[in-house]
């Protein structure tokens, strides 16, 4: 029988359990170009608690109610910026991150947003190419926002290789 999920806000308290899992799905690089973001530090506590007071968490959750991916989410420039989308590999292949998806493009329509935004890799089948499956698009550099090109340069800074990041937009209607 095939596990059920929920996909819902999830409590102050489990917060805590989403770092685990995005250690877990930064795994998923080791094989890649980019395996030192397996190495990477998860998102502090800190950080993820700003998001949740923009009321922007949802967590994935299996038949035990516990979390098995996450989304983070905010607003940047007047649109919905998908900062990080996690699914444990062990609930991989399940439509959980397409779900996810779907519940933050939900919010962002419910409080009259249009579109979607995000940045990720250009060169891994399961990132770029799974969200243009989605109805993502590639983004010229004129098409970015002031605020998104910002987040593009700090992830550059950071380490991420410019030349493999792509800025992808979609209309909200499509993701639903």
């Amino acid at each position: 029988m095939q596990p059920t999920y929920t996909i819902r806000r999830p409590s102050q308290a489990e917060l805590s359990l989403l770092p685990a899992i995005e250690v877990a799905a930064a795994q998923l690089f080791v094989p890649t170009q980019h395996a030192f973001i397996a190495a990477w530090p998860p998102a502090s506590l800190d950080d993820l608690q700003a998001y949740f007071a923009w009321d922007g968490v949802w967590v994935a959750v299996d038949a035990h109610d516990t979390p098995v991916g996450f989304a983070l989410a905010k607003i940047v420039d007047a649109e919905v910026y998908l900062s990080e989308l996690d699914v444990h590999p062990s609930h991989g292949q399940r439509g959980l991150g397409r779900r996810l998806i779907a519940a933050v493009a939900a919010w962002g329509k419910a409080h009259g947003y249009r579109s979607m935004s995000l940045l990720t890799f250009n060169d891994i089948a399961w990132n770029a190419e799974l969200y243009a499956r989605l109805g993502f698009r590639a983004l010229a550099e004129a098409e970015c926002s002031p605020e998104l090109t910002t987040i593009a340069q700090g992830h550059i800074a950071a380490g991420l290789p410019a030349s493999a990041r792509v800025a992808m937009r979609a209309e909200l209607e499509q993701l639903l």
